[in-house]
């Protein structure tokens, strides 16, 4: 995105390139993936209602713009990359923070990845099985095949991954503006069918908490703004501007094609099928039907490119402060691309290909993603008392983040009440990094045999792979 630049202490740095409006359209960019082509089904599901439906995606819209401002207060007074890792470090110390990366590595993001690239099969496979569902072995094959592609690519080329970003977000605001123009087209003609009775549904404490999962999935991508703050012009008022700007825009966007997708498919289909849009085509474009499920499908296959890219730069950064293996932090040595690191983020998202299920994915990450956003949200209330001094260029007000955390605690309780044995896997798999970074981090006097078979697979990766270390300019503090 930005270009380097000297300074005047020899160090690189880089130029400030990003406007107002490039920021608008990152923070578009990033948000609108396959959530709201899979999530509308996950949210309808377990409401069975279409006003509650529809209330859930307006409040989804409204608490992921309070956790961006949030995260705008973090992302500009803890400048190290990293996200929730960097920022539950320097609040909290380095095993909370490991075990963060731990269940980024195991559960999070392997999950998102795993979740994007089904949502891809569904949709490519769908075109030919209007009247049945797609076997899930073909979803399944796919989602693999288009983790494989762009995990080559995100190893090729750094500006290939780039460009395939640019086009593929053009083709998802297409395809959205497509079935925003024509769903409301069809309700200006008379079809208001499906908005009869559309308060009856389920109330259910615990399914409203579950079905809240699937709208905010689809928002998934605002805590990644912040990681443009170095190439923002004036990022100090730029940034809460494009948060203020953009949000908005896209809960507008949301709450128009969730109200095309109601009046064009009927509850029973809309509980059966996952691939909505897909349907919808079908009903409004006949013979073009297929140019539907061929837009959303280049949209997930940006959406798997976008997390691949920032989760094995996530990882690097954790192997950087010696919490993830040192090959999680080499660097190919002409196309800077950590090739290490996305073959291992690809593997574990292969693993979650196991069941096709994407709700139950969707429902088991949640859980842990939320309880790690509501620490660093913690975290920035406990720096503001144990180190008032440091430079906060942005300053939110003290309502927002208590009106934030407030609405994770029932994200995470709710549903922990609801499914215990989801849950208990969750706090397993998180607990579970505790004894490993006691033995893989903490002790300090491993024996000589450890470091040898350690130096030998760092040495076999680096020449398989012709990558070299890349330290950061940063490091963190306690």
């Amino acid at each position: 995105m930005g270009e380097e630049s000297q300074a005047g202490d020899g160090k690189v740095v880089l130029k400030r390139k990003i406007t107002l409006f490039n920021g608008v359209g990152i923070i578009i960019g990033t948000i609108i993936g396959s959530g709201i082509f899979i999530s509308p089904t996950g949210v309808f599901k377990y409401t069975g209602s279409v006003a509650v439906s529809l209330i859930i995606w307006l409040l989804s819209g409204l608490l992921s713009t309070l956790g961006a401002l949030c995260y705008a207060e973090l992302g500009t007074s803890i400048t190290r990359s990293g996200g929730d890792y960097a920022y539950i470090y320097t609040a909290f110390g380095p095993l909370p923070a490991f075990l963060r990366l731990w269940i980024a590595l195991l559960i999070i993001r392997p999950t998102t990845q795993a979740i994007v690239a089904l949502t891809f099969g569904h949709y490519v496979v769908k075109p030919f099985f209007s009247d049945c569902d797609p076997p899930q072995n073909a979803v399944k094959l796919l989602a693999a095949v288009c983790l494989c592609i762009l995990t080559a690519v995100n190893c090729i080329s750094v500006r290939w991954t780039m460009r395939i970003q640019d086009i593929f977000t053009t083709s998802k605001l297409l395809a959205l503006i497509v079935i925003i123009i024509s769903g409301i087209y069809y309700i200006c003609i008379g079809h208001t069918e499906n908005f009869e009775n559309s308060f009856e549904g389920s109330y259910n404490v615990g399914d409203v908490a579950i079905a809240f999962y699937s709208g905010l999935f689809a928002f998934g991508g605002w805590n990644y703004l912040n990681f443009v703050t170095e190439e923002l012009q004036d990022p100090y008022k730029n940034l809460p501007r494009a948060i203020w700007i953009a949000m908005p825009m896209v809960t507008i966007i949301y709450v128009m094609a969730n109200l095309a997708y109601f009046a064009v498919v009927s509850k029973t289909e809309l509980m059966a099928n996952p691939a909505v849009a897909a349907i919808f085509g079908d009903r409004l474009f006949g013979g073009w039907s297929w140019l539907i499920p061929v837009f959303v499908a280049l949209s997930t296959f940006g959406g798997v490119n976008g997390v691949l890219f920032t989760s094995a730069r996530l990882f690097a950064t954790g192997a950087q402060e010696g919490h993830m293996p040192a090959f999680f932090s080499l660097f190919h040595v002409e196309k800077q691309t950590p090739i290490p690191s996305l073959i291992f983020t690809c593997f574990f998202s292969l693993l979650m290909l196991t069941t096709s299920n994407v709700f139950d994915l969707i429902n088991y990450f949640s859980q842990t993603l939320w309880l790690s956003v509501g620490i660093s949200i913690v975290g920035m209330l406990w720096l503001r008392r144990i180190k008032p001094d440091i430079p906060r260029p942005i300053k939110v007000n003290l309502i927002i983040p208590y009106t934030f955390l407030i609405a994770i605690a029932c994200l995470v309780i709710i549903p922990a009440i609801q499914q215990p044995k989801d849950t208990a896997i969750g706090l397993g798999i998180l607990f579970s990094g505790v004894p490993v970074y006691y033995i893989c981090v903490k002790w300090q006097t491993k024996p000589d045999g450890y470091h040898v078979f350690s130096a030998c697979i760092l040495r076999f990766l680096q020449k398989l792979c012709s990558c070299i270390f890349v330290e950061s300019s940063e490091k963190m503090s306690d």
